[in-house]
């Protein structure tokens, strides 16, 4: 019997990535295509795939009101919602592809000033508008799971190897939790630099 790999997707994080190459809302096949590249890496060759694993968290649709007009802002009404649904309703369908999903949660506040305004506005004050906000929204769970699975995937041997898409140091507890169980642990920082105890507790970094 081969050895078994998966790969552990950190769904935030690709996204960004990919959105920063592509200057365009990735989809489903943009990242299918990111998941053939890992599939076919030397480190696996000879080995069977247990499973993707994709971590992301479903775009929430709280309606707020603005912060200066005081209007509706209904968040299940933006583009940036409809690309997000359709991305996990396209990728859930794909071969091999595990959906470990968390959630976001706004904040009774709703909104936080932008950086960018914050700067300027202490250069130059002037009024404020609704489009020096963003919403506040955070992710719940996601980090866990990943976390959580990968601990699995190691007590149960289950995998030999797993291939994490990551820039989040958070994981570093997980990385050395796997790999004291003969796991081994290849980082993509799909061209990110990413601190330096993230790549000294992986085995492999691309």
């Amino acid at each position: 019997m081969k050895p078994r790999f998966a790969v552990l997707l950190d769904g935030g994080f690709l996204k960004k990535k990919l959105l920063d190459r592509l200057q365009r809302h990735p989809t489903a096949d943009d990242i299918i295509t990111e998941c053939d590249r890992l599939r076919a890496l030397p480190c696996v060759d000879g080995h069977d795939l247990l499973r993707i694993y994709y971590y992301d968290a479903f775009p929430a649709s709280t309606s707020l009101k603005k912060p200066v007009t005081r209007a509706v802002f209904n968040m299940a009404e933006t583009e940036r919602f409809r690309e997000s649904q359709s991305l996990y309703n396209h990728l859930v369908l794909k071969p091999d592809i595990a959906l470990r999903m968390g959630q976001v949660s706004v904040p009774p506040t709703g909104w936080k000033p932008k950086a960018k305004v914050v700067r300027e506005l202490i250069k130059t004050p002037r009024e404020l508008t609704d489009d020096d906000f963003v919403v506040d929204a955070q992710q719940k769970g996601v980090d866990m799971r990943i976390g959580m699975d990968m601990a699995r995937l190691a007590l149960r041997d289950m995998v030999r190897t797993v291939i994490v898409v990551t820039g989040d140091s958070d994981f570093i507890p997980a990385f050395k939790f796997v790999r004291r169980e003969g796991v081994r642990v290849v980082l993509d920082l799909l061209g990110e630099n990413g601190r330096i105890e993230l790549k000294q507790h992986s085995d492999l970094v691309l």
